[in-house]
């Protein structure tokens, strides 16, 4: 089953960066690559590539990061069936929160990381 389909690119810290990087390659299907992240390339409706990438990466919190001051977040990952993909995740034992929305702008639902950040998951309607 194909689980995240792309992100509108996002960069964060983690107290296990190599834990978190693993959790997500398992869990949400996130293709981990050696450096620490991912590069999902951009295509088309006719899913021809563009010319393009978004980048993922979990680094490990330090003093002097650049991303002073920290935030709290909530990353939005864009997927093909959500209520299989939630289903695979309860399967495995996440943190899959109960509650699911549908509207005009798609279904979302929610699922919680290992360090607890709540990860949003969304199918947009048909045609988009």
């Amino acid at each position: 089953m194909k689980r995240v389909t792309g992100i509108g690119g996002i960069f964060f810290h983690a107290k296990d960066p190599v834990a978190m990087r693993a959790w997500y390659q398992r869990h949400l299907g996130i293709p981990v690559l050696e450096w620490g992240g991912a590069a999902f390339t951009w295509t088309d409706e006719a899913g021809r590539p563009t010319g393009g990438t978004t980048i993922w990466s979990v680094a490990a919190r330090t003093e002097d990061s650049n991303f002073a001051p920290d935030k709290n977040f909530m990353i939005n990952y864009r997927v093909d069936d959500l209520a299989a993909l939630l289903q695979a995740l309860r399967d495995e034992g996440c943190n899959v929160v109960d509650r699911t929305d549908d509207s005009e702008y798609g279904k979302f639902g929610w699922v919680i990381d290992p360090e607890g950040n709540k990860v949003e998951l969304w199918q947009p309607p048909p045609g988009q």
